[in-house]
């Protein structure tokens, strides 16, 4: 039986929704095929009619997640461009730090995969945190210092990035809520302090 373009695309996207959701409860080493397509609802022969391996897999549904982000924080930037930054922390460190596992964010939950991942993945990994950077320094206020505005901004973008997801790391590892709230509220307070604009 031959399945229209339009199935094989939207199969595809189901298991790279599955395969996303897997890997960030699982971790890659937790992941077997198996469970991969059963999330998905598809045959072995289905997945790997869309991909190799279960790394191409991981691979994808990593860029998939560092994409969703980008396009999150770009959504908000154009419906909140004055106060975007601290709407999106409060999300960030409210409810991706006590969402289901499978559905939190990409940074926090599949870079630790990545660092072990090949060369290719983390290729791929790097220019799409560089394009995260540029979107977030985009956004963010410029700093009043000589011939480093752009600098600046993209190293804030990374600062805001860095301590958004080791926080989130930290409060979604403890078993105590009362602290996984007050370290949630420690960074988000970090966070907006360190990305104001400075004289």
């Amino acid at each position: 039986m031959r399945y229209s373009a339009e199935h094989k695309l939207e199969t595809r996207a189901r298991v790279i929704t599955a395969a996303g959701q897997i890997f960030r409860k699982d971790g890659y080493g937790g992941a077997g095929i198996d469970a991969l397509t059963k999330a998905a609802g598809v045959t072995n022969g289905a997945f790997y009619g869309h991909f190799k391996s279960k790394a191409e897999a991981f691979r994808t549904a990593v860029l998939e997640g560092l994409e969703e982000l980008r396009q999150g924080i770009a959504a908000l930037k154009t419906n909140q461009p004055k106060d975007w930054l601290p709407t999106f922390v409060g999300y960030y460190l409210g409810y991706k730090r006590t969402c289901d596992l499978g559905e939190s964010c990409a940074l926090p939950s599949l870079s630790p995969d990545v660092m072990r991942a090949d060369d290719e993945t983390r290729s791929a990994y790097t220019a799409e945190i560089k394009r995260l950077v540029e979107e977030v320094a985009a956004g963010l206020p410029e700093h009043k210092m000589e011939g480093r505005s752009e600098a600046s901004r993209e190293d804030q973008a990374i600062l805001l990035l860095a301590m958004l997801s080791g926080g989130v790391t930290l409060a979604r590892a403890v078993s105590d809520p009362a602290l996984s709230a007050r370290i949630a509220d420690i960074i988000a307070q970090a966070a907006l302090t360190a990305i104001k604009p400075h004289d």
